[in-house]
């Protein structure tokens, strides 16, 4: 069953001759519990079709479907009331609070919940068992790795249980190992039910999704199966 559809989407910047047409009638479907990854030279579309999916910006022209509700038909109220209950977003930069610890950092997309604090720390603390990071709820960002930071920006996007993960090129500040932790960490996310769609420059960590799409001047080129690019990668 597709989580997500998306017909013939349209976005430009600029005007006359510098107007550029950033996603050229882009059309995909997504199932639910799907792993896709989106790849794409710098300035092909990728990061405006995953901004565009998270409801940050507004095409011009298509429409856009999660879980049958026509996501640009809902005012701004109500837009920003389905990011809360649909999407979980992790970009490159962690934008962790530093003077929060990592459990009051995962908390922040609780604040609007009416809960008492201690029902929303332990859904903190369950977000950051899942993503390895049990044990380390009292820390500072800058008294844990880069790695564990970007794990706990992850379970910030996790802690009010989105069905959509919508990452950024989430391993862009990562070194080769916490690079292969993070992937290892969103595979399993997918295998667990969650549909990810994550943009990325990186073959080698495209090769973790169940599909790859590739993008090219605002328009998709084709897809290949993780597998498959695995393969190549070596």
């Amino acid at each position: 069953m597709s989580m997500i559809i998306a017909r013939d989407l349209v976005k430009t910047y600029g005007k006359g001759s510098s107007l550029v047409r950033a996603l050229d009638s882009v059309s995909l479907e997504i199932d639910a519990g799907q792993f896709t990854a989106v790849m794409g030279p710098s300035g092909s579309g990728k990061s405006t079709l995953l901004a565009v999916l998270g409801a940050l910006n507004t095409p011009e022209g298509g429409s856009y479907l999660v879980d049958g509700i026509e996501v640009f038909s809902l005012g701004q109220d109500q837009r920003a009331d389905f990011r809360r209950e649909y999407l979980g977003f992790v970009f490159q930069s962690f934008n962790l609070v530093p003077y929060l610890s990592l459990a009051e950092n995962v908390m922040l997309p609780l604040a609007i919940k009416r809960l008492p604090k201690k029902e929303k720390l332990d859904m903190a603390h369950v977000a950051l068992a899942r993503v390895g990071l049990e044990g380390k709820e009292k820390r500072l960002p800058s008294e844990v790795s880069g790695g564990e930071q970007e794990r706990a920006a992850v379970a910030r996007a996790l802690v009010n249980q989105p069905p959509i993960l919508l990452a950024d090129e989430p391993t862009g500040n990562l070194d080769q190992a916490n690079t292969q932790r993070m992937m290892e960490l969103l595979k399993r996310l997918g295998s667990e039910g969650m549909t990810i769609v994550m943009v990325t420059h990186s073959p080698a960590c495209a090769s973790y999704a169940d599909r790859v799409l590739n993008m090219a001047d605002g328009r998709l080129q084709g897809e290949e199966t993780g597998k498959a690019l695995a393969a190549v990668c070596g």
